[in-house]
């Protein structure tokens, strides 16, 4: 490798590892906000909180190592032809594969992450994700008993227990239950107490009363002396582990179970994962190619055109969800999968074209227009906006 190329190569690597990490954290904290009623509706430690956490990475690795690539391509590029070191390589008669080179080399690195990643460390993270999940989900005993909490049990069914007692018995439990369409229960309970019995566990509650209201306004209650509340349904319902196709191994995906009842109820799906994974890795040289096409020629700063990253992100957006559009279609309609891969290989096509003619590729002259004027009506509007401020300002200090 040349001088140059490890110079390129050297510069794309340190922003697309900059941008790899920026992009993770903000998406892996957004993934991760959507899971917090971990730990306030299963009382979970927050040690059980962070490795649910950390294997949400490989999930959204695959996802976030294109656009961080295109980024650092589109950028790498952009800097060297404001500095004008792609002018000078091209009046030194350096080929234009002198930047090709590295950059490809760079984002054939990056697809084998992750392909790495999508096919053979994010199912098994998967995997143990809902496993962890399950099982803190399962343990219903060491949530219910905490004191002054109120837990979702299920969907339309809430617990409280007011404050433990001695012998393991429970004070104030407080049950709503309305589960039944159209008819609301409430249960409340001076004591009661957990009773195990093997796999069976039974809430007993003594002392309460029973408040049935239906929809129509009718109200009953009910006093009893003694009240079984079976919770033995729940545990085995949160115990079990439901795999998805995402969750399921390459090796799996290739030749599935036949006894496996997701796959025999909707076996397009699995398909369509398997050919997500064998497609999603190729996107990586596919931003490459378009960060190339559209920031890899030197070009005059009195050129008036949209910046060369905010054109590769929008193009690489639209490509991006073309890739997302055919795979989530393919998994009702099985012909969608030609376009799971067609998506990658003619965006690939339609850049390399660019690249081979020495052309660049832009958005339309009419986009780039309405984009320019856009931005200077904003510079515009914000800098009335802070005059105007500051006028308010100097007139507050001189009444003053």
């Amino acid at each position: 490798m040349k001088v140059v190329e490890r110079y390129i190569m050297r510069r794309a690597l340190a922003v697309f590892l900059a941008a790899l990490i920026w992009t993770l954290a903000i998406v892996w904290t957004t993934q991760v906000l959507a899971r917090i009623d971990l730990v306030t509706d299963s009382g979970q430690s927050a040690l059980t909180f962070f490795e649910v956490a950390a294997l949400i990475i490989p999930s959204i690795i695959p996802i976030v190592v294109p656009f961080a690539l295109v980024v650092a391509v589109a950028q790498t590029l952009s800097a060297m032809n404001s500095d004008s070191e792609l002018a000078v390589l091209n009046a030194a008669g350096a080929s234009r594969w002198t930047i090709v080179r590295p950059i490809m080399l760079l984002a054939l690195a990056a697809s084998v992450l992750s392909f790495a990643v999508d096919n053979g460390v994010d199912p098994y993270a998967r995997q143990k994700n809902r496993q962890l999940v399950a099982s803190s989900r399962a343990d219903l005993l060491s949530l219910i008993i905490q004191e002054g909490t109120f837990r979702k049990i299920d969907d339309g069914l809430f617990l409280q227990i007011g404050e433990r007692l001695p012998d393991n018995r429970l004070g104030g439990i407080f049950v709503a239950d309305s589960r039944e369409e159209g008819v609301n229960l409430i249960y409340y309970a001076k004591t009661g107490a957990i009773i195990e019995n093997g796999d069976e566990k039974v809430l007993m509650m003594n002392d309460g009363v029973i408040h049935r209201e239906t929809l129509t306004g009718d109200l009953s209650v009910i006093r009893f002396t003694s009240y079984a509340f079976d919770l033995s349904a729940f545990m085995s319902a949160s115990s079990d582990v439901l795999l998805l196709p995402k969750d399921r191994t390459t090796q799996y995906l290739l030749n599935p179970s036949p006894n496996d009842k997701a796959f025999q109820k909707k076996p397009n799906r699995y398909l369509a994962e398997l050919n997500q994974r064998f497609s999603e890795w190729s996107y990586s040289l596919v931003f490459a190619l378009i960060a190339l096409a559209v920031a890899g020629d030197a070009r005059s700063h009195r050129e008036a055109r949209i910046h060369p990253l905010i054109t590769a992100i929008a193009i690489a957006l639209f490509v991006r969800w073309l890739g997302f559009f055919a795979a989530g279609k393919a998994d009702n309609v099985p012909q969608y999968a030609y376009m799971v891969y067609g998506v990658p290989i003619v965006a690939s096509a339609v850049a390399t074209w660019f690249i081979v003619s020495n052309r660049t590729m832009e958005l339309p002259v009419a986009w780039a227009d309405w984009m320019t004027n856009f931005a200077g009506r904003f510079s515009d509007g914000w800098s009335a906006i802070k005059l105007r401020f500051a006028r308010r300002g100097a007139s507050g200090q001189g009444a003053g």
